[in-house]
């Protein structure tokens, strides 16, 4: 009966997977920030601009913000009134909604590390 040897390379590979993570967050970041802005309540559109998303990569987390002067308010006050479509949590619920979506953004990314 044949033998055979595998040699498993750690170095490169746990760098490539820690990339591959990397980028995943953030194209996961990015899905659940465009999923947020159709939800952000829209006067003038100065909220919806102000979103970004980010990676921290030592830490492998991503972040999604609003660095609006009334993002907070518009975000945590269930009482406001906002346009169809528009609502308060807009950031919480486009997070909630998109576990799936986030989930199998990251795991695509790592797949195409591992070929």
């Amino acid at each position: 009966m044949p033998q055979y040897r595998l040699t498993f390379n750690r170095g490169p590979t746990s760098r490539a997977l820690r990339a591959a993570a990397t980028r995943g967050n953030l194209l996961a970041a990015e899905h659940v920030l465009g999923v947020s802005n159709d939800r952000v309540p829209l006067d003038e559109g100065e909220l919806q601009r102000t979103g970004t998303a980010a990676v921290d990569r030592a830490d492998m987390t991503a972040a999604i913000s609003y660095s609006g002067p009334y993002a907070v308010p518009q975000h945590e006050r269930m009482d406001y009134r906002h346009a169809p479509g528009r609502q308060a949590k807009f950031l919480e619920s486009a997070l909630n909604d998109s576990r799936s979506e986030v989930g199998a953004l990251i795991a695509a990314e790592m797949r195409r590390a591992l070929r």
